[in-house]
């Protein structure tokens, strides 16, 4: 193709970069291709990379004569192909292929010809570790920034190091800066609005003073104000404690001994035939029935639901007993009623408050159940210790409190003596129940703060040993596990672990039925297991209903 004759607009001659694009025109498209690799490994712009390319080619390359030299008319470039949306199977590549792709090494860079040594041995020497730490880490999308090299061994021995700062500096350090005053300025509020207004503050209006004391929404004095504060603390033991040791810690506390069973009297009512009901075993089976059952509509009723319920119904039966003995009439259930028993234990002061049980009263107390004897016998009994763990560490320790002891019914009461307390446990999730072991320790603290707030009510505040010992019994259940309990309180003198100690008897873990099939169990669309009642034992209800005849037959 002959050369068509070029007119040049420029006076001077062409930048480098267009002189470049000439020269790499005339040379060819391999020549390019490597000055080109090798200038970006070398870090190459502009004039450097043109020169590069000069020395790589020598003078015998074609280059333009003059000064400027037009391009030669490019060719049209063929159309791409037309793009696939949806990529082909033989795109695809297997796990195996991938990992072969990518093991293999990558591929060396155009060999350096012998010009382009000279021009690396040219360069300066502070340009070589940038290329070569450019070239050695030049990897597949791996790149490593050059810098200095990180200490690593201990820091040089200067005045610094050894002895430390001077003390002008250190001095400077440590004095405190003067504060700055501080300018208060007026907040705005929005209470000339008289409603809330974003980016205004909240205005503070002085205490509305109504003119008369209201207890829900006046504040109280300070603890250090109030009357009843005292220095010496006392400990409180209310319906929500649970005994860390259960029943060894409560015995500690109100200086008891134990007797494992009930007593020969409640034991002898339950197995005499004479104090049972007609068809005792089918009416227990149809309240069990009406509280598991038959009470509600759900497929299960929950704990909270049939656990009172199968409580009042065994009541029930054994108020049907009043036909008999009609001094079964004279007695009377008390809810939500609240006691106050105070009493001094080894220097610590300890209290008993609080709501608790059902309690069921009588006009008549409990005979005593041990004899003078078997009280006399207490005097040799060690109370068990569990050092070093402290007696009083599950009670509440306050410094407010008041040494009352009530027994919650007022003056004149005709129920007026304590028989039976009951608990039931009927929370439905299990952490809010209580254990059986201190669901009996409870059972122990509270018959013992009745049978003693009765006793200070009869006998005086003064510590002795009582002539008529007090007798109050306790039932606890969860609908489906009992725990019986007789306590009886010898002394008031509760000071010092000498001499006579209390009694108490406990029959504990006495289920009731052992399971209860609300829904049938079906096994390949036969019923395996109805619905029913399984498992009664009909010997629990005996002593049940022992406790509630015990005192009257």
């Amino acid at each position: 193709m002959a050369e068509q004759p070029f007119v040049s607009r420029c006076s001077g001659p062409l930048p480098p970069r267009q002189l470049l694009s000439v020269h790499i025109v005339h040379a060819g498209p391999a020549a390019a291709t490597t000055a080109l690799s090798w200038g970006r490994l070398l870090g190459l712009q502009g004039l450097p990379l043109l020169l590069l390319f000069l020395l790589a080619h020598g003078p015998g390359s074609s280059a333009p004569p003059g000064p400027c030299r037009p391009l030669p008319a490019r060719s049209p470039t063929p159309p791409a192909p037309p793009r696939r949306l949806w990529p082909s199977l033989s795109h695809r590549r297997s796990p195996i292929a991938q990992l072969r792709r990518h093991s293999r090494p990558d591929p060396a860079p155009p060999a350096l010809p012998q010009a382009l040594a000279k021009m690396a041995a040219v360069r300066p020497m502070a340009a070589r570790p940038a290329v070569l730490c450019r070239v050695a880490a030049h990897s597949r999308s791996i790149l490593t920034r050059p810098g200095p090299p990180r200490p690593r061994g201990p820091l040089p021995r200067t005045p610094w190091t050894t002895r430390g700062p001077p003390p002008d500096q250190l001095a400077r350090v440590v004095e405190r800066r003067p504060v700055r005053e501080q300018v208060e300025l007026d907040s705005i509020t929005y209470e000339g609005r008289q409603h809330y207004m974003p980016g205004l503050a909240r205005p503070r209006f002085p205490p509305w003073d109504r003119g008369w004391r209201d207890p829900w929404h006046s504040p109280g004095p300070r603890i250090e104000d109030m009357a009843l504060r005292k220095e010496r603390g006392c400990f409180i033991c209310h319906q929500r404690v649970r005994m860390l040791e259960g029943v060894r810690q409560a015995q500690w506390l109100t200086k008891t001994k134990l007797v494992q069973g009930l007593p020969a009297a409640v034991l002898s009512i339950a197995e005499n035939p004479a104090y049972q009901l007609q068809e005792q075993e089918e009416a227990v089976h149809r309240a069990i029935a009406h509280a598991r059952l038959w009470e509600t509509t759900e497929v299960s009723p929950r704990r909270e639901k049939y656990c009172p319920v199968l409580f009042e119904d065994l009541i029930h039966l054994c108020r049907s007993m009043s036909m008999k003995y009609p001094s079964l009439a004279r007695r009377m259930l008390a809810r939500n009623y609240r006691i106050a028993a105070t009493w001094e234990r080894e220097s610590t002061l300890l209290q008993i408050r609080g709501l608790n049980g059902i309690l069921m009263n009588s006009m008549t107390p409990i005979p005593p159940i041990a004899s003078k004897e078997e009280i006399l016998a207490t005097k040799d009994h060690v109370l068990e210790t569990f050092y070093p763990i402290s007696p009083t560490i599950d009670l509440q320790e306050v410094n407010v409190y008041q040494e009352l002891n009530d027994t919650g019914f007022k003056d004149g009461y005709p129920y007026s003596h304590p028989h039976t307390l009951y608990f039931l446990e009927s929370a439905n999730n299990r952490p809010n129940r209580f254990r059986p072991e201190q669901l009996r320790a409870k059972m122990l603290m509270f018959a013992f703060g009745n049978a003693l707030a009765k006793a200070k009510a009869l006998y005086g505040n003064d510590p002795q040993v009582l002539e008529q010992p007090i007798v109050v019994q306790s039932v606890g259940t969860d609908g489906q596990l009992f725990q019986f309990l007789v306590f009886q309180l010898n002394t008031t003198d509760l000071v010092s672990n000498d001499g006579i100690k209390n009694l108490v008897w406990i029959d504990s873990d006495q289920y009731l039925y052992e399971s209860a099939q609300c829904v049938p169990e079906v096994k390949k669309k036969v019923v395996i297991k109805p619905t029913g009642i399984y498992g009664l034992q009909p010997e629990t209800f005996k002593k049940f209903l022992a406790l509630y005849l015990h005192g009257t037959v």
